[in-house]
This record gives C-alpha cells, structure tokens and sequence, in this order.
C-alpha cells in the first residue's frame, strides 16, 4: 500500500466548510424548502451553495445527522440568546451538552450575540410602555419604536397623541445608522427608569421601511392621519410611504368580494401584465374571483403575451394597486389591518 494512501486511512477527516455544511443542510430540507431559504440569500451565496450541493452526489446518513444537529443547537442557542440573554443561554448548554461544547456553539454565535436594544421594553406591557414613552422626546419615540416589533409599534403608534404621531413617523423614516453610543446612552437612561437589564446592539434601525411595516399595523384612520400630515410636510416621502404600504402580491389579504370590486375596475391587458411575474397564490386568488369566461379570457391573454420588461410589469402593478387604495379611501373595500380594526358584517 502507497505511503500516502497508508496515512490517509489515519488521517483526521478534513473539517468541512461552513458553504460544505450548508449544502448539506439543503439537500436535507428539500428543493421546496431550499428554495424558500435561498429567496433571503444573495446571489454570491447562493452560487457557493449551490456549487457545493451539485458536488455533494453522495451523503452519508451520519454527516447528514451531524449537520442537522449541529444546525438546531446553534438554533437553539440563539433562541436561548433571544430570551433569556447569553447568560441564560450559557448556563443551559452547560448543563445539556457540557462547557467545552457550550463554549464552542456559543463562539460559533458571535456575530449573533448581539440582542438588539431596548430589549426589556418590547417585554414592557403596551400599555405601561405607552404611558412611559409618552413623556419622552419625539426623537428618542422614534429611535425606540424603530427597534420595537412592528406590531407591537404600530400598538404604540396609534396610542400616541395625534399631533405626535406624524412627527414620530417622521423621525423614524428619515432615521439612518445611529451612533452605538447614543443608543447605548439612550437605552442607559430608559433601563434606570424601569430598572430593567440592559441589552446593546450595533446595528441599523429606522428608515421607510420602518415606518411601512409600523403603519401597515395601525387603524386606518391613525394610517390616514400620518399620511396627511407627512402630505403637508413632506410630500416625497409620503408617496414613497403610500408606495409600499400594499403591493400587488397583498392582494391575497383581501376577501373574495373586494377582489371581484377591483378586477371590475381593472383593464383584461393591464391584469394580465401585472400578473406577469406573480406567484401562484395571487394568481389563485384573481381566477377564483373571476367568473369562467373572463378567466379565459385572461389566460388568453397572458398566453399571447410575449416577454415583457420588469419595469412595465411594476407599473401595471402599482396602477391596480393605486385602484385598490382609491377603493379603500372611498369606503368601498376594507383592508384589515392591525389588530385593533374588526370589522362589521
């Protein structure tokens, strides 16, 4: 036997790579799934990925094993991280796997580790952190609710008074990186007042985006007032706002008869563009509201329709889309929202 081949057989086997590892995860899970994940991924990743699940013919039901639980530790360590702080977490891995390997996870968790602040108050009862956030300045309102989960911002949002509520929105949107040791400072001061534990964190928050998630969650007239406001003040960025506040693929959140509304108010060819690049869930929707004749006609139509550019298909889009809104101002359909609009039958 070659020398070579002799100390192969005793060699240690070569640790795998982190892209190697996630291969492994992905042909675990299934090309459903896979390609769930892969639609959060940039290109470059995904080329390295995909690369390495193309060379991976073969794999074994231990390596398999292996991957997959080493993936729900570092999950479960996180979530331990989420709720409980590094503390906690580290003091449930030691006693489950042992300190060098809680160690490891841990470390492998580094870049995660970092909970994002004002962590204690998205655990505040609404309405205690209402009451307490009220008293604060508009710009420290902002940077919190910036942090805060959507919905439990939009909860905040609509509580505060209607002269503040604009003014917030607005700071919020037009937030950019925020200084690490003016978050650090801010949430210091907040965390003495409510004597809660404190959490740190260095990354961005705020923008439009922000502000599109928050007011998607808020009543409609609360929505309608910020809107207005922000028309006055600043009319760019309330369009951009009204922009992303429901897209073409939000169809799918509205009932059956406020579909068949709008599809009578829309053109057969500026539909079936629209629904160019679309996926099935919406496109389910729009047949099962049409009656069998105009459905065939629209596959008609999009059979016919040969390619077409991006840009003419998001216009399309954000033309029904701007006939759902109109829609809803006038009171014809209702978009439900946050958890504080019902609605009467």
């Amino acid at each position: 036997m070659p020398a070579s081949n002799f100390n192969d057989m005793y060699s240690e086997p070569k640790p795998m790579t982190a892209h190697e590892k996630a291969a492994i995860l992905f042909i675990a899970l299934g090309g459903e799934y896979a390609a769930k994940v892969f639609a959060h991924m940039d290109e470059d990743e995904i080329e390295a990925i995909t690369l390495d699940i193309a060379n991976n013919k073969h794999v074994s039901i231990e390596k398999k094993n292996m991957v997959i639980n080493e993936f729900y530790q570092l999950m479960m360590a996180n979530d331990y991280i989420s709720t409980g702080g590094l503390e906690y977490a580290q003091d449930v891995l030691e006693k489950a796997l042992g300190a060098e390997k809680a160690a490891d996870i841990l470390k492998r968790l580094t870049t995660s580790l970092q909970v994002r602040p004002f962590e204690f108050l998205r655990k505040a009862d609404n309405s205690q952190l209402l009451s307490f956030l009220q008293n604060e300045h508009p710009q420290t309102i902002a940077l919190v609710m910036a942090y805060l989960d959507p919905q439990q911002a939009g909860i905040i949002m609509t509580g505060l008074p209607i002269d503040s509520q604009a003014d917030v929105a607005k700071r919020i949107a037009l937030m950019d990186r925020t200084s690490p040791d003016v978050v650090r400072e801010i949430e210091r001061v907040l965390e003495k007042k409510l004597s809660s534990m404190s959490m740190q964190d260095f990354t961005s928050a705020g923008g439009v985006q922000a502000v599109v998630e928050i007011l998607n969650r808020v009543d409609r007239g609360t929505e309608r007032a910020i809107i207005e406001s922000l028309e006055v003040d600043n009319p760019e960025l309330a369009e951009e706002i009204k922009q992303l506040m429901f897209v073409f693929e939000d169809i799918v959140m509205l009932d059956d008869r406020s579909v068949q509304i709008v599809l009578r108010e829309v053109d057969t060819k500026e539909l079936a563009l629209a629904m160019k690049a679309t996926n099935d869930d919406v496109t389910a929707k729009i047949y099962k509201n049409m009656s069998k004749r105009a459905a065939d006609m629209l596959k008609e139509e999009l059979s016919y329709m040969g390619p077409v550019k991006i840009r003419d298909v998001e216009e399309a889009q954000s033309k029904i889309v701007n006939v759902i809104r109109t829609l809803e101002d006038k009171g014809v359909i209702v978009i439900v929202r946050g958890q504080g609009e019902g609605m009467l039958v």
